[in-house]
């Protein structure tokens, strides 16, 4: 089986990651995907792991976490989703010693080879046949084959550690099949509310579904009020410590220098590379997550754990692709991270101009991304990706005022190609809404 093969039987499962409209509950089964694990010789167990879910800044956290674990010496898997260009960055392994960059667009150091994916796949597709065939939990869908590849990739590679993300939630999400050293939430805020429900509390229960019997320590980052009530329950529920950044985790950041005073030991001065207050908030959870595998006899000494952290390469999370005009690529996709990212534009690019092309996905926030995004760009240029989730231009139009300088494109290459034109050498060029977006962009231009 070649790559090109591969990826083809791969794009034949049902993606929800291009469905807006499907039942949440009836479609997600864990049964279903513990029941064709274990068809395999469930690869995913004996895997030590660490599991991350929340609303914002998943990504972000896990790349610490590992670049962390890796410059501490561990082989680390790292399980990440959604891609930015090739399916092949969700599956990746840092091995000690080598360097965070280095692949074709200098970013996504270790993902899994063609030749690998394309074996593997070959390896495991008669299994999900039979499994497809004979399932009473009907057949399997892309995220939960693109797991169970993962699991088995790693236990192949031998990992001594693996990062875990979710895709969507937590409880009821094809990853939640591990059994976590610890557990990670990141910051919960309102998406997708037509499946985790309505209110904080609804969508905090769904996230904090991946904190279970036989999880060691929780760590979570600071949280509302309601959402905060959820998680503590639960960790009370089974028993599992719970530390919390701002609260039993005292943090501080000042003129890009990070202090944690994590569970176990202080770290004084750490450098956090990607830009925003925001990371520093994910950077000390990453950080203390970490430093709490300390409970299993798993060590990173303070030096690896600033190695890790300088070194940590996240892209499309502010990320500067271009210096004049300067073009920033960011994917942001709900209206609190649309808050943080104009935070951040604001007091590190103040003053410029701000030419923002903006793409967001129909079952996202428009109206609360509309608006925080009114509040910061001079000019608008509204676009879509390819992904059959995206809203068109005029959908998001409806959502600005008539006085804004605003333009509409169908193609992220005629957005790239008006902004250039539109923005001169000390301006600001802003991609943001959506990483399908951001990642179209970075195809074309980098």
């Amino acid at each position: 089986m070649t790559f090109r093969e591969a990826r083809r039987y791969l794009e034949s499962f049902v993606n929800y990651e291009k469905v807006i409209v499907w039942p949440y509950k009836e479609s997600l089964k864990l049964e279903r995907f513990r029941d064709f694990l274990s068809t395999i010789g469930d690869p995913q167990t004996n895997r030590a792991c660490i599991h991350v879910a929340g609303s914002k800044g998943k990504g972000s956290t896990c790349a610490f976490i590992a670049s962390i674990l890796q410059a501490a010496g561990f082989k680390t898997g790292l399980y990440t989703s959604p891609h930015l260009s090739d399916l092949r960055e969700r599956i990746r392994v840092l091995v000690p010693g080598k360097a965070n960059t280095g692949t074709a667009t200098g970013a996504f150091a270790g993902m899994i080879p063609k030749r690998s994916l394309a074996l593997l796949v070959q390896k495991l597709k008669p299994a999900i046949e039979r499994y497809n065939k004979t399932s009473v939990y009907g057949p399997l869908s892309f995220f939960e084959v693109y797991t169970a590849l993962a699991f088995e990739y790693f236990k192949a590679q031998n990992t001594d550690l693996a990062v875990l993300e979710t895709g969507l939630g937590g409880r009821l999400d094809a990853t939640n099949v591990a059994r976590p050293l610890v557990a990670v939430i990141t910051p919960i805020s309102y998406e997708h509310t037509d499946k985790l429900g309505n209110t904080l509390s609804q969508i905090a229960s769904e996230k904090a579904g991946i904190i279970k019997k036989g999880i060691g320590i929780v760590i979570s980052a600071p949280q509302a009020r309601e959402a905060m009530e959820v998680i503590r329950n639960r960790c009370v529920s089974f028993g599992i410590p719970l530390y919390v950044l701002g609260s039993t985790i005292p943090y501080a950041y000042k003129d890009g220098r990070l202090d944690v005073g994590a569970v176990f030991s202080d770290y004084k001065g750490l450098k956090v590379p990607l830009l925003g207050r925001h990371q520093a908030v994910n950077a000390a959870v990453a950080v203390s997550a970490v430093d709490s595998l300390k409970c299993f006899g798993i060590t990173a000494a303070q030096r690896a754990v600033r190695q890790g952290l300088t070194r940590t390469v996240w892209p499309g999370r502010c990320e500067i692709v271009r210096r004049r005009p300067l073009v920033v690529l960011d994917g942001a996709q709900n209206r609190a991270s649309f808050r943080a990212l104009k935070d951040t534009v604001l007091s590190l690019f103040a003053g410029k101009k701000v030419f923002m092309i903006l793409g967001v996905s129909k079952d996202k926030d428009i109206p609360g991304i509309c608006t925080e995004a009114a509040g910061f760009a001079d000019e608008l240029i509204l676009t879509k990706s390819s992904n059959p989730r995206a809203a068109t231009p005029g959908a998001l139009a409806a959502y600005f005022e008539k006085k804004k300088v605003l333009y509409q494109t169908e193609s992220v290459k005629e957005a790239m190609r008006l902004a250039f034109t539109r923005a001169g050498k000390d301006d600001l060029i802003l991609v943001c809404g959506s990483l399908f977006l951001v990642g179209e962009f970075r195809d074309e231009y980098l």
